[in-house]
């Protein structure tokens, strides 16, 4: 694929782009729908940064944890290590992947917890956000895609990879899973933007969205073809986080159905 290039001298991530890309698209959406309807966008700017930032950290931490064992190899062999420049090295290899889940929920929480200390409007705001998630999605599944750090499982049809980060995913024509979730989480976008505009089920788009992407993500897994993300019970670590995201979510929207009905 199409992992890295050169600008300047400079090793550029094409993943770490367009993410880049996606953070930036996602944050001019958020921004500009803010802006028309008329919420502060200093606040809306302000729970971005701060749910991108919990969401990145998130990310690695779990990345890690789901690597459990070489990171408690790592962690008793702590007093071993000769030098700090190999110390990072170790540090690298440990949290230098990404699991969206972890980056997922540790950005909602923190966004969250940021909107209510402020005393923010969370379910007006969380719409903009939870809409504005797929969208920068979309653009790190494109990411994922060229720089090969996850793919899936081998097909008659797809691409085959020559310069996949994982290199065992090289030489072999696999099913382009990254694509698909790319596609899958534009198509949410515009749907939740549709019921952004046509103000439907408003203050439970953050839950639908959650409800929506579980089952995205329950189904794609089966097409999976890398093995580092873990399994649990006999299914993913992502299938199994899936379930209960969904159930979360479902009882969320049940919860603020049954508020709005209660309401005066």
């Amino acid at each position: 694929m199409f992992p890295y290039f050169y600008l300047f001298g400079k090793l550029i991530s094409v993943y770490a782009l367009l993410s880049l890309a996606g953070v930036l698209a996602a944050g001019t959406f958020a921004y500009l729908y803010a802006k028309k309807a008329s919420l502060d966008v200093i606040s809306m700017t302000s729970i971005l940064l701060v749910a991108v930032s919990a969401g990145w950290a998130g990310s690695h931490l779990t990345y890690a944890l789901v690597n459990f064992q070489e990171l408690k190899l790592f962690l008793s062999n702590l007093h071993k290590i000769p030098s700090f420049a190999v110390f990072l090295q170790y540090m690298q290899y440990l949290f230098g992947g990404a699991v969206y889940y972890g980056g997922l929920i540790t950005g909602i929480l923190a966004g969250m917890l940021y909107g209510k200390k402020k005393k923010l409007d969370l379910d007006a705001y969380s719409d903009i956000g939870a809409t504005a998630v797929p969208l920068f999605h979309g653009f790190g599944r494109i990411g994922c895609f060229l720089g090969g750090c996850c793919y899936g499982v081998e097909c008659k049809f797809g691409f085959i990879y020559t310069q996949a980060a994982v290199e065992e995913a090289n030489g072999v024509r696999r099913f382009p899973i990254q694509l698909a979730e790319a596609f899958l989480n534009f198509a949410l976008f515009f749907f939740l933007w549709r019921l952004l505009r046509k103000s439907r089920f408003s203050g439970r788009l953050l839950y639908l969205y959650l409800c929506i992407y579980a089952i995205i993500r329950f189904t794609l897994e089966f097409w999976r073809g890398d093995e580092a993300r873990g399994f649990l019970l006999g299914i993913s670590t992502s299938q199994f986080i899936s379930i209960f995201v969904f159930l979360f979510g479902l009882v969320m929207i049940l919860f603020k159905n049954k508020q709005s009905v209660n309401s005066p």
